[in-house]
């Protein structure tokens, strides 16, 4: 099946005439038909506007104009990008039917590129959860297990991806959003370098937190995606105007002989699934076997890191999401004045996770409380940075387990919030530091048969370290395995 091969392959093919993107866009609205029925990654699917941009491709193509690598390949995209003219809902009511008059950047370069986009992709709301079981329309499901979740926020991305309905995404990652629904889902996320993707158009949920990334079903995808996406954008104040890393050759270079790992000895232990904790040292193992020099490093201050975001993330959000106030766009209800509509809306609006995380952030940011929570809270963020710098002095990259587990039943963690955070313990130390960090799977843990991911991290703008090391540990493994890890996932199919 065309839609079950890597981004790159369906480009190769296009390239050499074998398939038009016509074509090749209608396989995947028609494998969408098929089985986003029982998967439900998508909230909008745009089969006119697919359509027309891979018809637009194709007549690029055969007018002999020079294209981008990706171009006429298809992609999902998160429901918090902006796209101009198609509904835009970041999985909540409160954006419902919003329709958006402008582009965000990504959106803009995924253009400029000739990629195709399929449509919008199901997230918890307003990018808040680890499961995509907050969205305000539907939960989205693990194709390897349609009782399981597919990670979150941005579970719809992931799922896309691992049910063959879209060889590509873009995802967004605050604590963890793109890495998390990549490990559960035996697929490949990126989250960039804070700054080295535009943020512009991006729904904010946490302003020094949320990073736009790459989602795909192998690194080299990943890789050509990302350096789609990148680069410096005068419209974002936070973007980095520096050179984008040469993040393609390192994917194709793949060369770990010499370089240091360093396994982070706060993330593994207590708390994670041990068939998670054997995949992981299988896959240091692997890298070692390749040259890689394994070093084990210390980063006390990383224990702190869950309790330090669950109080910045909820009061940038607290601030971010005032702008929803029954006025301006977006939904309103009720009738009287300025005070009655928006408690009314925001009531009817917000759903139950956005509000603990507004009423949370609010008294973190309140008078009396400031410093002993959110001031504390930036201290601890700092130390987590000195405790990155000095750790990349001892290594090139750190690596630890993307979650502490495989994915769970839906329903299972819903009523415990705590519980739910836990799943992000590993990923939030990157997004507090502004780091990068990739996930990619590790294999199959013996006790479910489920995947589990293998985190990443690099430097600031050492983002091409993610895809060598990446790249070397897929290659072993697919060698071992005798092909890629989503050939083993249980086929879905129309009912």
């Amino acid at each position: 099946m065309i839609v079950n091969k890597s981004a790159i392959e369906m480009s190769q093919l296009l390239k050499d005439g074998e398939i038009s993107s016509v074509d090749l866009t209608k396989a995947h609205l028609e494998r969408i038909d098929e089985v986003d029925g029982q998967v439900k990654a998508f909230l909008h699917v745009d089969r006119e506007g697919a359509l027309a941009q891979a018809q637009l491709v194709d007549t690029k193509r055969k007018s002999g104009e020079k294209l981008s690598p990706l171009a006429g390949v298809p992609l999902a995209l998160k429901d918090v990008m902006t796209q101009r003219g198609i509904p835009t809902t970041c999985g909540s009511k409160m954006l419902e039917g919003w329709r958006p008059p402008y582009d965000s950047t990504v959106v803009t370069r995924l253009r400029s590129s000739d990629v195709v986009i399929l449509g919008k992709t199901n997230c918890d709301e307003f990018a808040m959860g680890s499961s995509t079981e907050n969205s305000a329309y539907f939960p989205t499901r693990n194709p390897w297990d349609l009782n399981r979740i597919p990670g979150g926020s941005g579970g719809g991305s992931s799922a896309s991806l691992a049910a063959y309905e879209a060889p590509l995404a873009i995802g967004t990652d605050t604590g963890g959003s793109i890495r998390q629904p990549a490990a559960v889902t035996g697929t490949v996320g990126v989250k960039p370098t804070y700054g080295g993707v535009s943020r512009y158009g991006l729904v904010a949920f946490s302003s020094s937190l949320d990073q736009a990334g790459p989602c795909a079903r192998t690194v080299l995808d990943a890789a050509y995606l990302h350096e789609a996406i990148a680069g410096y954008d005068p419209l974002d104040s936070t973007s980095i105007n520096a050179p984008v890393p040469p993040i393609v050759a390192a994917a194709k270079d793949g060369n770990v002989k010499g370089m240091k790992i360093g396994v982070i000895k706060e993330l593994q232990g207590d708390g994670y699934q041990p068939g998670v904790l054997k995949l992981f040292n299988q896959s240091l193992e692997e890298l070692a076997n390749l040259g890689a020099e394994i070093v084990e490093v210390s980063c006390k201050y990383f224990d702190y890191a869950l309790a330090a975001y669950y109080l910045i993330a909820p009061s940038e959000c607290s601030s971010n999401l005032a702008r929803f106030d029954a006025m301006r766009y977006g939904l309103r209800i009720g009738e009287g004045s300025a005070e009655s509509v928006m408690n009314s809306t925001r009531a009817a609006g917000f759903g139950k996770e956005v509000k603990r995380r507004i009423i949370l952030g609010t008294y973190a940011l309140s008078s009396g409380y400031y410093d002993a929570y959110y001031g504390s809270a930036q201290k601890v963020r700092t130390l987590i940075s000195q405790d990155f710098k000095a750790a990349f002095e001892k290594a090139d990259v750190l690596v630890s387990p993307t979650a502490p587990t495989t994915a769970f039943k839906i329903g299972e963690k819903s009523n415990d919030p705590i519980a739910m955070y836990l799943n992000d313990i590993a990923t939030i130390p990157t997004n507090l530091a502004g780091v990068c960090g990739m996930s990619l799977p590790s294999g199959l843990a013996e006790e479910d048969g489920l995947p589990a991911g293998f985190q990443i991290m690099a430097g600031a703008m050492k983002d091409d370290r993610l895809y060598k090391v990446g790249a070397a540990l897929e290659n072993a493994l697919v060698n071992k395995w005798g092909g890629g890890i989503l050939d083993q996932a249980p086929r879905l199919g129309a009912k």
